[in-house]
């Protein structure tokens, strides 16, 4: 087991790690330094004990948000599972309709007739109004 020093709000410790554990005390080390540069940065002069308890809590409320942002999270992933399951269950016939299918109607894909036709109508329709105008 390899001794690694660590520093934390400026000071430095000799930690004793379990092999292939060095990492992982880099990290934990480097966040909980961040903590204690903060309380540094902040005027007060800490004891050392003082220091490391502080920023230790720091950490431990920050876990513990996280903690709990993790379990409404699991909540709310529960609950969609339930629905999506609830909805799955659905016989077809209740299942929603589709959204109907918009398309931009292009002259080419109306008969020739059909257009004609309304056209035919459209003037007529318009004959008729002029005459009621003028009655």
């Amino acid at each position: 087991m390899p001794d690694v020093t660590i520093e934390i709000g400026g000071r430095s410790f000799l930690v004793n790690v379990a092999d292939g554990e060095e990492q992982f005390l880099a990290t934990a080390a480097q966040m909980l330094d961040r903590e204690a540069q903060q309380l540094n940065a902040g005027g007060q002069r800490l004891t050392q004990d003082r220091m490391l308890l502080m920023a230790g809590l720091m950490l431990a409320d920050k876990a513990l948000s996280a903690d709990e942002e993790l379990r409404a999270l699991d909540r709310r992933i529960a609950s969609q599972t339930r629905e999506i399951e609830r909805l799955r269950a659905l016989p077809a016939h209740n299942a929603p309709a589709p959204a109907p299918e918009l398309r931009e109607v292009v002259r080419d894909t109306v008969p020739e007739g059909a257009v004609r036709r309304a056209q035919e109508l459209a003037a007529k329709a318009e004959t008729l109004a002029g005459e009621m105008r003028d009655a």
